[in-house]
């Protein structure tokens, strides 16, 4: 089959690779009909990769079509139109039966809980897929859920949903984003949903704080977004803060930035190994502080049901669409972060 494949930094190439197949009874083989980029891709393609091996196709986010089975798999059958959730569940553990496939008690190393950041499990940026344990690991499309907002709920907008609820947003409530890429766009998206009376939006590329205003929130504008937050809230700091960036900058900015007795969320994937966490502002403050990665599993009936209400639209972040043999193209516009680009979507038969 084609996939896309990584072979160091800034060096994505498509091509032939091995077809993937039913390796145990569980397992199902998906066709994939669309995949995603995402920002934790960008990770590996800037020189941060979590596996030292290269080669390995990568990619966490897609929809397809069931083309395969194991003799044990129950709840799925060749043509079922399905959502592959980025995390990866063992079905056996408590905390994967659970949901809390993040938490997974039988992984021995986080690159099992994951597609395409290792050679152990290969990505989706391909025309198949091989789904473990698909029982669980595989989600059944409702009618009226587009390819679009699909592939937006295998990661992105789960993501955002997650650090909302942790946040323990109340209605009423003033949140400030940070970063407004596709999850910061969709923790926007989930805080109004869950209540917040004002979301502000803060963002270096210009065009990503003006699309942000397209749908309600107020760009933070300016050289120093501290002072421009204040502001806009009055000197007092907005309640909640959504870090969807991931790097020290940010997440200080957060802790700055909220109110005191707020709480700060961080989705942004970080590599930091020493993040100088100021303890006494956070101390004099009384701040809320949480931090972790997505369990999609649990966090996606709400938002399905919300998709298919039309309380969000996760197909609103997606800006532009490539053919997957255009795939190392998509990835270089990604990084440059220019043509307004937000969520790019990759088209296997392309």
């Amino acid at each position: 089959m084609k996939a896309l494949s990584f072979h160091g930094r800034q060096d994505m190439r498509y091509g032939d690779v091995p077809d993937p197949a039913v390796t145990s009874p569980t397992d199902a083989v998906v066709e994939v009909t669309t995949a995603g980029i995402c920002g934790s891709d960008l990770h590996i393609y800037t020189g941060h990769p979590f596996s030292p091996e290269l080669g390995y196709t990568p990619g966490h986010e897609c929809v397809g079509v069931v083309a395969d089975t194991g003799g044990e798999v129950t709840g799925f059958r060749p043509g079922d139109r399905v959502l592959v959730p980025a995390s990866v569940g063992c079905t056996r553990c408590r905390t994967c039966a659970a949901g809390f496939t993040a938490r997974c008690e039988r992984a021995t190393s986080s690159l099992e809980l994951c597609y395409g950041v290792s050679p152990q499990l290969p990505g989706s940026q391909a025309q198949f897929l091989r789904v473990p344990h698909a029982d669980i690991n595989l989600v059944r499309l409702p009618e009226g859920i587009s390819d679009e907002a699909a592939v937006v709920l295998t990661d992105n907008a789960p993501t955002a949903w997650y650090g909302c609820r942790r946040a323990r947003i109340q209605p009423g409530e003033t949140v400030l984003v940070i970063g407004l890429g596709p999850v910061g766009l969709m923790a926007a998206q989930s805080a109004f949903a869950m209540g917040a009376a004002r979301v502000l939006g803060a963002d270096l590329v210009p065009e990503r704080r003006a699309f942000a205003a397209s749908f309600g929130v107020e760009p933070v504008e300016g050289d120093d977004p501290k002072a421009a937050v204040r502001e806009l809230t009055g000197g007092r700091g907005p309640d909640v803060v959504v870090e969807a960036v991931g790097s020290d900058a940010t997440i200080e900015l957060a802790l700055k930035a909220v109110r005191p007795a707020g709480r700060v969320s961080v989705i942004g994937v970080s590599h930091s190994k020493a993040f100088p966490f100021h303890m006494g502002l956070a101390q004099i403050k009384e701040l809320e502080f949480h931090i972790g990665l997505c369990s999609i599993h649990y966090e996606l009936p709400p938002l399905i049901a919300l998709a298919q209400s039309g309380r969000i639209t996760p197909e609103a972040v997606v800006s532009h669409r490539f053919p997957l043999s255009e795939g190392a193209a998509a990835y270089a516009l990604f990084a440059d972060r220019s043509d307004g680009v937000r969520k790019i979507l990759l088209d296997p038969k392309g």
